[in-house]
């Protein structure tokens, strides 16, 4: 198979969830176990920071992994989902992995997940962790996927452990309330293994402090223990919750002197995140006159503050490129959403997309108003006739379509 086939071949195995949903949720990590044993457990042989939550754990884990580059380390990042190519989710110092390790590392454990019905998330864990420990990384930050207690990437036994925020989101999963939706986050607080909160929340609060002391582990809430200001060129006024938690999780590593990361560092990793990891979609200006901004919120918590930066924007007039993942919980971000703009609602294009006659229903009963377009960039190139130079265009409300137009 050749990289593409490769590719898709992954993408048809047990179900990735971010195409199929639900059905792709797995109850234990009996299969992750295997394969690092299969593997020789690659886990073992790098230094990892190991980051969940609900909103922020993607811009925080390549703010960690800038910090770490400007400091001088061979850093890992392990993120998802990707925007356009699946090799973004495996990168070192910023750049992919080849194609041919992608290749090479199905070709030559093919038969163990066809025997074992890996799922497509698995196999990329594995791919990472194998990738990491044979490239011999200082340090690898490996995001959470889905949860924490259960998610695949739970078999590492990091330096530091980070939980951004809990917010409602894959409710059908973690559960219906904070504490338990913080409960399966907190899976990832591993015994004697320090641990940093981004955001105090009063009804989660406890659950990650009484976890935290069952595991005799120290906790820092980032946000009431860091008070100096750090710039960043993430532009999201949401980052700075991410920042706080970036500059808390710093201070840990610094504690165990295994790691040394200066001010300076800190400051220019901060600073240089887009240029170090190449990320993409948070708050991204694609262009002036009329102003283009994407941001991949998806959820009632990362929309209120990208709505709220939105309203803070000068502009004439406002066009929404809006779609969304068929279990989203429409009824919690409609009220977020601003009412009078002129909508172009659209269908991501994955098999959990949902309809556009569906999407421009709701909306449309709630006092909406706007037009279906049957793709992404329908709907964009549209925005882009209507609007005049003043005009402000934003896209978004999925991953999934922020990525079609990047």
């Amino acid at each position: 198979m050749n990289y593409q086939e490769t590719v898709n071949w992954m993408f048809k195995q047990l179900p990735m969830y971010q195409h199929q949903g639900k059905s792709a949720y797995k109850v234990d990590l009996s299969n992750t176990l295997l394969l690092a044993k299969h593997l020789n457990h690659p886990q073992r042989f790098f230094k990892s920071i190991h980051i969940a939550g609900t909103n922020g754990k993607g811009s925080t884990s390549h703010m960690l992994a800038s910090v770490l580059q400007e400091a001088g380390y061979k850093v890992g990042l392990y993120t998802s989902p990707h925007l356009k190519d699946f090799r973004e989710r495996i990168k070192i110092n910023g750049k992919e992995v080849s194609k041919q390790f992608v290749i090479g590392f199905i070709k030559r454990n093919l038969s163990f997940f066809k025997q074992n019905e890996l799922s497509f998330f698995e196999m990329t864990v594995g791919m990472a962790f194998d990738y990491f420990s044979k490239q011999k990384v200082d340090i690898a930050i490996i995001e959470v996927g889905l949860g924490g207690r259960l998610d695949s990437t739970n078999i590492i036994t990091p330096e530091v452990s980070v939980i951004t925020n809990i917010g409602f989101d894959h409710t059908q999963f973690l559960g219906t309330t904070y504490q338990a939706i913080a409960s399966e986050k907190a899976g990832i607080i591993k015994p004697n293994i320090p641990v940093v909160i981004g955001e105090t929340q009063k009804e989660t609060k406890d659950v990650f402090i009484n976890t935290a002391k069952k595991n005799a582990s120290e906790i820092y809430f980032a946000d009431q223990l860091v008070t100096q200001n750090f710039k960043s060129d993430l532009k999201g006024s949401y980052q700075k919750h991410n920042i706080k938690t970036v500059v808390q999780s710093i201070k840990v590593l610094n504690t165990q002197k295994r790691f040394k990361i200066s001010d300076n560092e800190l400051i220019q990793g901060l600073k240089n995140v887009t240029k170090n990891t190449t990320l993409k979609g948070r708050w991204q200006v694609l262009q002036e006159q009329p102003k283009i901004i994407c941001d991949t919120a998806h959820n009632k918590e990362g929309l209120t503050y990208v709505m709220r930066q939105l309203g803070e924007e000068k502009f004439d007039a406002l066009h929404m490129v809006f779609g969304v993942v068929n279990d989203k919980d429409l009824d919690s971000i409609l009220p977020i959403l601003p009412i009078h703009a002129r909508y172009y609602f659209c269908k991501p294009d994955i098999p959990r997309g949902m309809d556009v006659n569906k999407l421009r229903e709701k909306f449309v009963s709630n006092g909406f108003k706007g037009q279906c377009y049957m793709t992404v960039n329908e709907a964009l190139n549209s925005a882009k006739q209507n609007s005049k130079a003043e005009d402000l265009i934003y896209v978004g409300g999925s991953t999934f379509v922020v990525a079609e137009i990047i």
